[in-house]
């Protein structure tokens, strides 16, 4: 990359963390769910939902991956300047390096978090990515998801991005954490994938409902408090 291009990835990345921390910080967040365990953790949410999801609060600094590309590397900066550890590699363009990278990270300590239905969809179909990280880290798998009382939703998108608006009342749904056994068979990851995939549709639809105000048709509460 030329220093000029550099420059400006540098600039652009510095305006867009600060439009991103002044605009969520307009939000009204209530965070639902399971309390968490004391390990590590893996967050599993669909693509589209992440804006919101910066504000979840973290317990301890959160390795994300970003793509190699060009937006990728934009994404990088910004992730990193919000206070993630950002490692290289996607589903398409070096994953395997990535997951070996962010395994090593949550043996360390960190907690993990993927859009699992990314980079590119389709949408609200898990790939296997997070869980391969949670059975060979021994990490809690968490689906996490949100909803929001008024937002944008960018249809043309393939991941339908989620932009809640200034001042919008948040909430934050955490399922149930999941542990998948080091020695499970590739019969029963398929299983826990197409079952996270499940449980993310029917949270983010709760999450919706909740976030406009009205009861949820699945109980989602059993832990509930104000997110910081």
């Amino acid at each position: 990359m030329s220093p000029e291009r550099s420059w400006v990835g540098r600039v652009l990345a510095w305006l867009a963390y600060a439009v991103l921390r002044l605009l969520t910080a307009t939000y009204r967040v209530r965070l639902v769910g399971p309390s968490e365990g004391d390990g590590p953790n893996v967050y599993a949410f669909f693509h589209g939902r992440q804006l919101a999801l910066f504000r979840y609060p973290r317990r301890t600094r959160m390795a994300v991956l970003s793509s190699l590309s060009r937006d990728g590397r934009l994404q990088a900066r910004i992730l990193s300047h919000l206070g993630f550890t950002v490692l290289d590699g996607s589903s398409s363009r070096g994953g395997a390096r990535g997951l070996a990278a962010m395994i090593r990270c949550v043996r360390r300590g960190l907690d993990a978090a993927f859009a699992v239905d990314g980079p590119k969809g389709p949408y609200g179909i898990p790939k296997a990515g997070a869980l391969s990280v949670a059975r060979r880290s021994g990490a809690a798998l968490v689906p996490i998801t949100v909803g929001a009382s008024r937002a944008s939703v960018l249809t043309r998108a393939w991941d339908r991005y989620l932009v809640p608006w200034p001042f919008a009342r948040v909430v934050i749904v955490r399922g149930e954490p999941v542990h998948i056994a080091k020695d499970a068979c590739d019969e029963v990851l398929e299983r826990e994938r197409a079952r996270l995939g499940d449980t993310l549709a029917m949270l983010t639809e709760d999450a919706d409902v909740a976030a406009r105000g009205c009861a949820p048709s699945r109980s989602i509460a059993p832990v509930e408090r104000d997110a910081l």
